[in-house]
């Protein structure tokens, strides 16, 4: 397959939505209304698709949005600067193509040179092993854990340094 990479269209959030969920837990489950408003606000919002069939997609973030993620708000608090990536989707028969990398490493390309830092956390509890080594492989480090959802979860807050 010939996946390209291109920002998220309004008249597919449907499907995005429906790739999101199909990830739960690894990442968060989401309302179509929250998903149209990363469809407006977020810095970073694109998907890989080859034709018309999506492969994956990310959503990344830079400070001041005003999203209401605690794991957001605790970059914001501990970072003066930083591209934030709140969550990455891959549909199951497009895994092991490359297309988190390739969208992670587009992520960064569209970030300005002065920031020096992408961050995102990944699910301790539960655990979510196969993303901790595949952030590790790209140079992530851990730099804090969160307890959210009333101690339901738990996250290791990641960097990479730029």
């Amino acid at each position: 397959m010939s996946y390209t990479i291109r920002d998220v269209l309004h008249d597919e959030l449907d499907a995005v939505l429906s790739l999101n969920e199909a990830s739960t837990p690894a990442v968060n489950s989401l309302s179509i209304e929250k998903m149209r408003w990363f469809a407006d606000n977020a810095t970073y919002f694109r998907v890989c698709v080859d034709g018309d069939v999506l492969g994956a997609f990310l959503i990344g973030m830079r400070p001041g949005t005003g999203y209401d993620s605690p794991n957001y708000a605790w970059f914001c608090q501990n970072y003066d600067d930083f591209g934030y990536i709140d969550r990455v989707a891959v549909a199951i028969n497009a895994r092991r193509h490359g297309l988190a990398t390739r969208l992670y490493d587009d992520f960064r390309s569209t970030l300005p040179a002065t920031v020096g830092v992408m961050t995102c956390e990944v699910n301790l509890k539960p655990p979510n092993e196969s993303s901790m080594i595949f952030h590790r492989r790209l140079g992530f480090r851990q730099v804090g854990t969160q307890a959210t959802e009333g101690g339901a979860k738990q996250v290791a807050l990641l960097e990479k340094k730029l």
